[in-house]
């Protein structure tokens, strides 16, 4: 992953990072549900050719977004919002599940959110080119800012600091499965054909802000003019033509597929329609962009926009929605 948009944990200086060493449990039952409870609070994208990818003046060519080229996709279902903190620890609670950063005991966490009873936690060293980024020792989903933080207030916010793996685990025991990078991208655009954004082309259209991003000085001065310094509730901003909400901004999201910068020359979307299989070591595709996204340095909160990071990776400003076929 960029370093601005979130650290590897293999980048992390003076902790132990077992990169690859330690599984998350996934040995727990998997209840039966009715379509109608598997379809909850999801939204049905109707399948079809879409034009996805972006070769705006803003876009990152090295990231991968272009060419833009039409992709189609088979009819899908997809979470309105990111799995909020409240649904995972239904899931925590039902299955004992430990997420990695609870098993390797620390988790990124943006420097400015520690708070002082959790300065003692902060480990060593820096992230190369992204100092503001601090592995700290307890920061996990239950404690977002490391010892002392809870989600005591924050049920409805999306759930953070869970990896790849501890997302398809979710998303196993949902009977979902976690979107391919199609997929989400069709999702996130809501019907409109090549908007910078899922509501449009401008950012701020009449003044309103419509997603959890940075303003200000980035990363000294927040002005929180869009109302939130952190993670927004999942709900936070109106949703898109599809009914999906904060697919810009708030939280990157995981994807199933595997990432790489020459993937649409080798490996269309049309070929991915489907989960891409186990965890294998390699990097994964992250979509949608974060509340500390900001045009001075990662505009990828732009539809198109997209990143990565390792299957074991955990940050504070990661989290993820699911989907189903049909």
């Amino acid at each position: 992953m960029n370093g601005c948009c979130g650290p590897a944990r293999e980048t992390a200086a003076g902790a132990d990072t077992a990169p690859g060493t330690v599984a998350p449990e996934t040995d727990f039952e998997i209840p039966v549900r009715s379509r109608s409870d598997l379809l909850r609070g999801m939204a049905a994208v109707p399948g079809g050719p879409f034009l996805m990818g972006g070769d705006d003046e803003d876009a990152f060519p090295a990231d991968g977004e272009g060419p833009v080229r039409e992709v189609f996709v088979s009819p899908f279902h997809i979470d309105t919002t990111c799995v909020t903190n409240t649904r995972f620890a239904v899931f925590v609670k039902s299955t004992g599940y430990r997420t990695e950063a609870e098993t390797i005991g620390w988790s990124y966490v943006f420097g400015a959110f520690v708070p002082p009873r959790a300065r003692h936690a902060v480990l060593p060293g820096r992230v190369p080119g992204a100092p503001w980024w601090r592995a700290v020792e307890g920061a996990c989903w239950r404690a977002p800012e490391g010892p002392g933080s809870s989600i005591g207030d924050r049920g409805n916010h999306p759930v953070v600091h869970v990896s790849w793996n501890d997302a398809t685990a979710y998303a196993t025991w949902a009977g979902k499965r976690l979107p391919t990078e199609a997929e989400w991208e069709k999702a996130a655009r809501g019907g409109l054909a090549r908007a910078r954004f899922p509501w449009g082309d401008e950012l701020t259209p009449r003044g309103r802000h419509r997603c959890n991003i940075w303003q200000g000085d980035f990363p000294v001065r927040n002005t929180c003019e869009d109302g939130f310094v952190g993670t927004a509730p999942a709900n936070a901003f109106a949703p898109n033509g599809y009914g999906l909400h904060n697919t810009s901004g708030n939280v990157w999201e995981w994807c199933a597929d595997r990432f790489g910068a020459d993937w649409h020359a080798t490996d269309l979307p049309e070929t991915r329609v489907d989960p891409v299989g186990p965890p294998d070591g390699k990097v994964r595709v992250l979509r949608g962009g974060s509340y500390l996204c900001h045009r001075s340095y990662c505009n990828r909160y732009r539809v198109a926009a997209r990143t990565s990071n390792t299957p074991d990776s955990a940050t504070g400003h990661t989290g993820f929605r699911c989907a189903v076929p049909g």
